[in-house]
């Protein structure tokens, strides 16, 4: 009779807040392995603006006890995150110092962490396995027993606009140098993390299929109701509006566009102030994961308008599949990431191509060359990619 499998210890985004590759990856380990996972603050520096106070507002409910069961409900409700016959992870929210900028800051979160974790390590029937996807738990390696520590480096933080980049470059170096083994999300992480002095497995984002691929209501959920008075065609983003997006690329859009709307859905992270007053643009709050099916269905083109910087160079953008997944024309910006997927869908290297695109789509639809290589995608889903990633974690390759 062979042994169960390792618990694991995650260090990553709040649990249920957004559908992260981590949180796919995770909700298909959870029927086999106990999971306690930890939402971890820190990687922006302190602000006295509206964003900094709405997400302290946020953790203080969570530490007191308030909104985290909220949230957890509303995760297991949805059909697109909920996996029949599995639960939630263990979730901590332990209390932090919202920076780790200085050595002091860092001592009161590694105290402060290990205050949290230790009674709760120590009740499990043995070491966990100990997966970060942020830098900024480099301090408790060696302090916290663990069988391995793996790095699942998603995104490269040190370039991130409005993270603290110093911070998370200074202790992801740090990390990198004592941790067991790293996985990348791209081959630009891949290459980040080895002149870090560290090999590295690659595991590109997935998709459930699914979800994006089951029917949907003919009116949009009520969530949505609002832009039934927005003007159509839609050329639809979601995702966080932030200084990734290319202002030349929506602008250039805007101005092509003779009727419709290019609509922004998610949350606004400081984006350009003149992105949002560009005519025939604008901007709602984010939709949940189980209503963007419905979202895709009533876009005529879904768009990426991201520019070309560092941080995109480096990420694996969910979306991607996510919008090839809905059968609906995708236009996006030429990055590492959408490359490899040309043939799926149109990738535009300069504002005027975007817009071009986004005309010829509006106009013909989805060509059938790019549908029928849309094909590839049934070799991307989670289920597969959860399995490459449980054998890299425990040491197995």
């Amino acid at each position: 009779m062979t042994d169960p499998p390792a618990p694991l210890l995650v260090f990553a985004d709040d649990w249920g807040r957004h559908p992260s590759s981590a949180q796919h990856l995770v909700r298909r380990l959870l029927g086999r392995r106990e999971v306690v996972w930890v939402n971890t603050v820190g990687t922006r520096p302190p602000r006295l603006d509206r964003a900094t106070l709405t997400r302290g507002f946020e953790k203080l409910r969570e530490w007191t006890g308030f909104g985290v069961r909220a949230r957890h409900e509303e995760q297991e409700q949805s059909p697109g995150m909920a996996i029949p016959g599995l639960s939630s992870p263990r979730v901590l929210a332990p209390k932090m110092w919202p920076s780790f900028r200085s050595r002091p800051a860092r001592a009161l979160n590694r105290r402060l962490l290990l205050r949290a974790l230790l009674p709760v390590l120590e009740a499990l029937p043995r070491p966990p396995v100990v997966v970060t996807t942020l830098p900024l738990v480099a301090d408790l390696v060696g302090r916290v027993p663990a069988a391995r520590w793996v790095y699942y480096c998603v995104d490269d933080f040190g370039v991130w606009p409005g993270l603290d980049g110093r911070t998370m470059r200074v202790m992801e170096r740090e990390l990198v140098a004592k941790v067991d083994s790293v996985v990348a999300v791209s081959d630009t992480l891949q290459a980040h993390v080895a002149t870090l002095g560290k090999p590295s497995h690659l595991l590109t984002h997935g998709v459930d299929l699914d979800h994006w691929t089951r029917p949907v209501p003919n009116a949009l959920p009520p969530p949505l109701a609002g832009l039934s008075d927005v003007p159509k065609p839609w050329v639809v983003f979601w995702g966080v509006v932030d200084r990734r997006m290319d202002l030349a690329v929506v602008r250039r859009l805007s101005e092509s566009l003779t009727a419709g709307t290019v609509v922004l859905v998610g949350p606004r992270d400081d984006p350009d102030p003149a992105l949002l007053r560009l005519p025939r643009v604008t901007a709602v709050p984010p939709a949940a994961y189980a209503d963007l099916p419905a979202l895709a269905s009533a876009a005529a083109v879904l768009v990426m308008p991201y520019a070309d910087l560092p941080v995109t160079r480096a990420m694996q953008p969910l979306k991607l599949k996510e919008y090839l997944a809905t059968g609906r024309p995708a236009v996006v910006r030429d990055l590492p990431s959408t490359r490899p997927w040309a043939e799926c869908c149109d990738v535009a290297d300069t504002p005027e191509r975007f817009a071009e695109a986004v005309g010829a789509r509006l106009r013909d639809g989805l060509p059938e060359g790019q549908r029928a290589a849309r094909g590839r995608l049934a070799a991307e889903g989670w289920d597969a990619k959860a399995v490459e990633f449980e054998r890299w974690i425990d040491g197995d390759a």
